[in-house]
C-alpha cells in the first residue's frame, strides 16, 4: 500500500465516475487566501486545504482552516462531496466546524455544479458573509496548483469577487 492510499485514500472503483471532478483536491494543499476588505484593501491569511476519500472511496472530504495573523483559525471546517447519480446531481455541504453548521452548496434551486476544462463552480446561499450569494469557482486547476475564487451578489446577476485563494500541492 502506497503513502497515498494510507494518508489520502482511494476512489472506489463503483463509485460514481462524476467523483473524478473534484479529484484534484485529494492531497495536501498550502494556501494564501486573499481577501477584499470593506474599505477596499486587501488582506492575506495562510491556509492549508487537505482532500481525501472517505466511506470506502464513495465521497471526498476538503478540509479548510484559514488562520489569522495570530495562528487562531477564523475558518475551519469540512466540505463532503458525493454525486447522486440516481438523481444526476451533486451533493455538496460545508460542516463549519466554529459554529457546528451546515450549508448546502450545492442546490439545483441555484443551478448545481458546473464544469469547464479545468474548472468547476456552484453558487450558493451565504450563511456567514455579508452578502447573499456566493460563487465558488476553482479554476487553474493543475495537479501542483488551483485556484478558489469567491464572488459575491446580491441578486444572482451583478457578480464581484472578495476572496481569491491560491494553493499549492505540499508534501504530506
Amino acid at each position: 500500500m502506497s503513502a497515498y492510499d494510507l494518508n489520502f485514500g482511494m476512489p472506489n472503483p463503483n463509485a460514481p465516475v462524476e467523483l473524478d471532478r473534484f479529484a484534484f483536491l485529494i492531497g495536501k494543499w498550502r494556501c494564501i487566501a486573499d481577501i477584499l476588505l470593506e474599505d477596499g484593501r486587501r488582506q492575506t491569511f495562510p491556509a492549508i486545504w487537505t482532500g481525501r476519500y472517505i466511506l470506502d472511496g464513495y465521497v471526498i472530504a476538503d478540509d479548510y482552516c484559514m488562520n489569522n495573523l495570530e495562528g487562531d483559525p477564523i475558518v475551519l471546517g469540512v466540505n463532503l462531496r458525493s454525486y447522486d447519480a440516481a438523481q444526476g446531481r451533486w451533493n455538496i455541504r460545508w460542516l463549519n466546524a466554529l459554529s457546528g453548521s451546515w450549508t448546502d452548496l450545492c442546490s439545483d434551486e441555484l443551478g448545481g455544479a458546473h464544469f469547464g476544462e479545468n474548472t468547476a463552480s456552484y453558487t450558493f446561499r451565504e450563511p456567514v458573509a455579508g452578502h447573499v450569494y456566493t460563487r465558488a469557482t476553482y479554476r487553474s486547476v493543475n495537479p501542483d496548483h488551483f485556484t478558489w475564487l469567491g464572488e459575491r451578489s446580491s441578486n444572482l446577476n451583478t457578480w464581484s469577487e472578495f476572496m481569491l485563494v491560491d494553493c499549492y500541492r505540499t508534501e504530506v
